[in-house]
């Protein structure tokens, strides 16, 4: 995800005209994975085939763009994104003591503390719609968020704001 928007509004509808997009995009992972608009992709859970990843991403056309896998055996929940041709993106680890259910990002299949991209936790331990705080990996205080996620299950949407 490489656009944001400001978080003058709360609502997490990106089709609502109030959203500014950045004026300067942010590319976390990389310049590919950009696109200058607002991006709808339906996320498929795929309980039938372990083969083709337990989540598939898929554009307006139905075409494959993501896979999550989960890896086996892991103590930590290890999931890995794939791009659609199978190549590994991120590995996604959730820590096993976290009070707010942290799940840090790291390239590729790695999980090294070097190949940390950024970290992410529910902004409180109870909530009724999706928010979460997203600390890059060079923000070690984790004080202030670079980013925030809210969402919705109900309205199958999400949006990522810029800062707090």
């Amino acid at each position: 995800m490489a656009y944001s928007y400001s978080n003058s509004n709360s609502n997490p509808n990106p089709s609502s005209s109030s959203n500014q997009l950045l004026a300067n995009p942010v590319s976390i992972i990389g310049p590919h994975f950009c696109a200058p608009h607002h991006v709808d992709l339906p996320i498929i859970r795929n309980v039938v085939s372990m083969t083709e990843g337990n989540f598939v991403v898929v554009d307006i056309n139905d075409n494959i763009l993501f896979k999550v896998k989960e890896k086996f055996p892991s103590l930590h929940h290890r999931r890995i994104l794939l791009d659609g041709a199978g190549n590994p993106i991120v590995t996604l680890k959730r820590k096993m003591v976290s009070a707010h259910d942290k799940w840090q990002v790291f390239k590729g299949e790695s999980t090294d503390a070097s190949d940390l991209l950024f970290s992410a936790r529910r902004s409180s331990m109870f909530q009724l719609k999706t928010k979460l705080d997203v600390f890059l990996a060079n923000n070690t205080k984790e004080e202030v968020c670079d980013f925030k996620v809210k969402g919705s299950w109900s309205e199958r949407s999400c949006v990522v704001y810029a800062g707090v």
